[in-house]
């Protein structure tokens, strides 16, 4: 996908995507199998280069059912570290939430070596993976993506995954939608969702009776199995009505709460695929899903909302019938507006072009969700603004640093920031320091509400740009933290005072695209020193070296040794490879005198070898 979005932004990006490849009905015919040929599991291909897992609707969550509603806080119950950065909480966000026994689930089989060898087996051969399930297995599909895009990113993998369900009921609460999406992991789920299914929309009414919970199960699972085993299980008109009644006010209950106020227990988690028997449009915000979803189902009934759940292979056959033939959906005049006929083309694809009491709330539904799509870009061009804005306060920071270098302190602006008085010079320095912060912070902000392009920490200009400020200003704000001794209270700067957004533009940086030109060896010092962090590591080690002093004990002091080597190792490959800036190396700098000291302390070890341990990291010390 290039950078710049249509009008519905990812999600019509992605159903055109998904219709016009053989990934959607071979999601399907994989889910079809898995349901007749392996209920309670999943199953492997591998079809050219895409790999594909599906898991089988067919499944049995524990002692209790889908419907029971039970969250568990998911960083509680990932003992296995499986999903790790979804643990990440921005202050005041709600802990993220799934279902109980769909997390089983999914658990169970993660430990079996079947489920490991298959899934390594398809790492390897794979270039795209297509994570795929109906019903259930949709949700256990959900839970296996979002743990295969940790790992990928953990070890900076370049697969791609891809999760389409089908049919699949809600896996957690607002804070997992909203930690996917501050991932930019959103446009990696794909949910189908029939016109009338009712198991995707369960999850938002109480608990119905466990009888008739059992009975509908029951009736899907044998009609999976064998279609015609179905009728041993049927559910009474009256439950169906019941259910029916039950899910369609509490959804709508919810939808009419508004943007700002509509909350549930269970949240939308990426783009949803309405589909019906004349085609299908894509829906990617959550609470125009929600809407989606209760006005669809008005136009259904007891007993449609229960056998849609068993005609996605006729809805996705649709699917690519109707992108092949858009122009033949319209039965009236076409509207003047391109985006008008969209709206017009999407409502003739649900089935309810004529139904004026639906087609006008689904209109204004998918009008909300458009403007929701063009908002991201309309953001990304204002903060581009605003950058060209605040570049004065980055050339002020950078004056600052070369003024610092050309002093006769021969300290460099780190040391000189740290050691500053009340002049006018580093007051400014530290209001413009402060300045960048808010702008930065105000973007990954709005990088957690989704309220960026899909892609923005992909484009070049803002991947260089954040480096550019994190290599420049970190060292101030390591300097900072040492100064006001904010290493006593907290601890050091590494481990406990690091900003957020510098591990976040560290990520970017790692999975950017690397030119040729960026692995050729340096010729001359870099502008700016490559690891921001450096400075906080010198810190580190001038405690360390005072420490050494003072400690009797062996262990503490084989340790001390250790870490002292390690350093010097790490800065002295920075140096070599140029890959520090000038300050580091000046007279007066704090890494060059921990130097200085470092070498009179090892002198001192020779010269006294029977009053001092004479090694350094268990080694005699030349």
């Amino acid at each position: 996908m290039g950078t710049e979005t249509s009008s519905f932004e990812t999600s019509e990006m992605l159903a055109t995507f998904l219709a016009s490849t053989p990934l959607l009905s071979e999601s399907w015919r994989l889910c079809n199998i898995s349901n007749t040929s392996t209920p309670r599991g999943f199953l492997a291909e591998q079809i050219g280069d895409v790999g594909y897992i599906a898991f089988s609707g067919i499944q049995t969550v524990g002692n209790s059912e889908p419907s029971c509603r039970n969250l568990v806080p998911l960083m509680e119950s990932d003992g296995n570290a499986l999903f790790i950065p979804l643990h990440r909480l921005n202050e005041g966000e709600e802990p993220v939430m799934v279902h109980a026994g769909l997390l089983q689930l999914f658990l169970s089989m993660h430990i079996s070596a079947s489920f490991q060898n298959q899934m390594l087996a398809l790492m390897e051969k794979s270039r795209p993976i297509v994570i795929t399930g109906h019903s259930l297995g949709g949700t256990v599909a959900t839970l296996c993506t979002l743990w295969l895009l940790s790992y990928f990113q953990s070890v900076s993998s370049p697969l791609q995954v891809l999760c389409i369900t089908f049919g699949s009921p809600m896996l957690g609460n607002e804070s997992l939608s909203k930690a996917v999406l501050r991932e930019r992991w959103g446009g990696n789920f794909c949910n189908v969702v029939s016109k009338h299914d009712i198991m995707p929309r369960m999850l938002f009414a109480p608990q119905p009776s466990f009888t008739q919970l059992q009975f509908l199960l029951q009736y899907w699972h044998l009609s999976m199995n064998c279609p015609r085993f179905g009728m041993l299980a049927q559910l009474h008109d009256e439950d169906k009505a019941e259910l029916f009644r039950l899910v369609l006010c509490h959804l709508e209950v919810i939808a009419q709460a508004g943007e700002e106020v509509a909350k549930s227990l269970f949240w939308p988690l990426g783009s949803y695929l309405f589909c019906s028997e004349e085609g299908a449009i894509c829906v990617d915000n959550a609470v125009s899903v929600i809407k989606m979803m209760h006005l669809l189902l008005m136009t259904g009934s007891p007993y449609s909302c229960v056998e849609d759940h068993l005609k996605y292979g006729d809805y996705v056959e649709k699917v690519s019938l109707q992108y092949l033939n858009q122009g033949s959906f319209m039965q009236a005049d076409i509207p003047e507006s391109s985006y008008e006929s969209g709206v017009a083309i999407s409502l003739q694809s649900l089935g309810i072009y004529s139904q004026e009491t639906v087609a006008k709330p689904v209109k204004d539904c998918l009008k909300t969700a458009r403007r929701m799509g063009l908002r991201p870009n309309l953001n990304a061009a204002k903060l581009a603004v605003s950058l060209a804005k605040i570049n004065p306060y980055r050339a002020q920071i950078e004056w600052y640093k070369a003024s610092c270098d050309e002093s006769d302190d021969h300290m460099g602006y780190h040391d000189c920031f740290k050691l500053r008085d009340n002049s006018k010079k580093g007051s400014k320095v530290n209001l413009n320091r402060h300045k960048l912060a808010a702008f930065w912070n105000n973007v990954i902000k709005m990088l957690d509400n989704n309220e960026l392009p899909y892609d923005f920490n992909r484009r070049a200009k803002w991947v260089n740009t954040s480096q550019f400020y994190k290599l420049l200003v970190e060292p101030l704000d390591i300097a900072e933290y040492y100064r006001t001794g904010m290493h006593h209270v907290k601890g050091h700067y590494l481990k406990h005072g690091r900003e957020r957004r510098y591990e976040i533009f560290d990520r970017w940086w790692r999975e950017r695209k690397v030119s040729v030109d960026e692995n050729n060896k340096r010729s001359k010092l870099a502008s700016l020193t490559q690891d921001s962090c450096f400075w906080a590591r010198v810190e580190e080690a001038r405690e360390w070296l005072d420490n050494i002093r003072s400690e009797s004990d062996p262990r503490n002091l084989a340790l001390l040794w250790e870490n002292i080597d390690a350093f010097e190792k790490y800065a002295r490959k920075l140096v070599d490879n140029k890959e520090v800036s000038r300050d580091v190396l000046l007279k007066n700098s704090s890494y060059n005198l921990w130097v200085e000291e470092w070498s009179k302390l090892k002198s001192q070890l020779k010269k006294c070898s029977l009053q001092f341990p004479d090694y350094v990291n268990g080694k005699v010390v030349p």
